[in-house]
């Protein structure tokens, strides 16, 4: 569309002039412009499309990134016309000089540029809170010197009416949900699980479902302004006292506050504002599948714990269907952590999940790998001559191993619930997932939550396996689903 029209430039001579904005300009313009509605509202939490497809706002915003970029790209098409023309004319120094559409236009592209070469992956992860502070404020500087540099052309205002107006709406929408459905009545409480890792507590009446996400704002300081979106690792219970539970991992800004806080007064209670939940799997979604695999790397082991506690329900409420049935099902949960004392709160909040959900026998078809790749493993676990150790934690052998330590308060029998196996060293997620996935005729759900390494392992072990499916490949999966979260740290 923007190139396939001719021509590109107006015949103008020095004596006769056709028009002094190129074709290929004006065409690239309105095209950018027109991409500033679904700009804005994909990246918006609460928004039209997010009410008319079910389709999560996080899901949205690859959409929201490659809009950015196209954007972007037609802006820069839109440029550069402009610039070629005056060079040739002679008059480029005038009409910067004369200020106006050129002036507003430079510093609309220069903010476009920021927000977008701001938000490739690796940069924003590295600089998160950079990107968090300034995002809102270049899009606001974009959004304003670009009005001005419309100046009201044709139907280029149209535009900016249309985006005001649907922006507006989800905006109201999202600030009813977070002081009228939520209030100002939720207090978190604070604490420190270990060195790396804070853990959030706040009971509520609400209902959520395993895996979304809420948005949560800490009124504490200048955090006060910002929310930040953190995964729940609990999940509803039926007596209706609910308690959302957040593990965290610290990093800088309000999460380096948290950790500061929680150290400093151990279990203390900070007023918060919520917006959400939001994503998450479906009720009932992964109880479709035969075999289920989830893993969590980081902070992202919190979100293990919900799917394990949903599978444990679900297990519980079958256990009236015959063996065979129950069998069926498999959940197989791969935790990585670099944190020493990870295994020490996870092991705890297992021990805890069993007595809330009074569960005193072995869970059939779960497992529990929980893989410590930092360099001094605690207890009697050493690392190995190979890469990896296998530690079993059932019946006697428990007792006698330090990884069911005192510290950790976990009894042999908790161990054995929950089929808990420890290892030293990086899990090898390809292998693992082909195996589980290697059935003939199972169909698999899996569901990754941790560092970008580790998903994108997770995410090329699922592909190989669809590719697999497609090709109708012998001995492969009849299918294969994917969840990825990436709230928890």
């Amino acid at each position: 569309m923007t190139l396939g029209p001719h021509p590109y430039y107006w015949p103008n001579t020095k004596e006769l002039s056709y028009g002094g904005s190129p074709p290929i300009a004006t065409r690239s313009g309105f095209m950018a412009l027109a991409c500033m509605p679904f700009l804005i509202i994909l990246g918006a939490k609460t928004n039209p499309i997010t009410a008319l497809t079910g389709i999560s706002h996080e899901k949205l915003f690859v959409w929201h990134n490659w809009v950015a970029w196209a954007m972007f790209v037609l802006a820069l098409i839109h440029t550069f016309p402009f610039i070629v023309y005056h060079m040739w004319l002679g008059d480029i120094k005038t009409q910067w000089m004369s200020g106006g559409v050129w002036v507003t236009g430079v510093v609309a592209i220069i903010a476009q540029a920021w927000l977008t070469l701001m938000s490739i992956p690796w940069i924003r992860n590295r600089y998160y809170e950079l990107f968090k502070a300034t995002h809102f404020f270049m899009a606001m500087v974009f959004v304003i010197f670009f009005f001005l540099h419309c100046d009201f052309r044709m139907s280029s205002w149209d535009y900016f009416i249309a985006t005001a107006v649907l922006y507006t709406l989800s905006w109201l929408y999202a600030q009813c949900r977070v002081y009228f459905e939520h209030g100002f009545r939720h207090k978190a409480r604070i604490s420190a699980e270990s060195d790396e890792t804070i853990k959030v507590s706040i009971d509520t009446a609400m209902e959520w479902s395993p895996g979304q996400h809420i948005f949560i704002r800490f009124l504490t300081g200048i955090h006060a302004l910002t929310a930040h979106p953190f995964t729940i690792c609990s999940v509803p219970q039926e007596n209706g006292q609910n308690t959302l539970v957040f593990y965290i991992k610290q990093h800088g800004g309000v999460t380096g506050r948290l950790m500061s806080i929680a150290k400093k007064n151990p279990d203390t209670s900070i007023s918060v504002l919520m917006d959400g939940p939001y994503g998450g799997i479906a009720a009932g979604r992964m109880e479709e599948f035969d075999r289920s695999v989830v893993v969590g790397g980081g902070a992202g082991a919190g979100l293990t714990l919900s799917m394990i506690e949903d599978f444990v329900r679900f297990s519980s409420a079958k256990s009236s269907s015959s063996s065979e049935d129950r069998q069926e099902k498999e959940m197989n949960v791969i935790v990585a952590t670099r944190d020493p004392g990870m295994r020490m709160w996870y092991l705890q909040a297992l021990e805890d999940l069993a007595e809330r959900q009074k569960v005193q026998k072995p869970v059939l078809g779960l497992s529990i790998h929980i893989h410590e790749t930092h360099s001094s493993i605690s207890g009697s676990v050493s690392a190995p001559e190979k890469n990896e150790l296998e530690v079993s934690l059932d019946g006697d052998e428990a007792k006698k191993n330090s990884v069911v330590s005192d510290e950790c308060r976990l009894s042999g029998t908790t161990a054995e619930i929950f089929g808990i196996q420890v290892f030293t060293g990086r899990p090898d997620l390809l292998s693992t997932i082909l195996q589980i996935a290697g059935q003939e005729g199972t169909s698999v759900g899996v569901i990754v939550c941790g560092p970008a390494s580790m998903t994108h392992d997770v995410s090329t072990a699922a592909s190989d396996i669809q590719a697999q499916i497609l090709a109708r490949k012998p001995g492969s999966a009849r299918e294969l689903w994917l969840h990825r979260e990436n709230f928890s740290f």
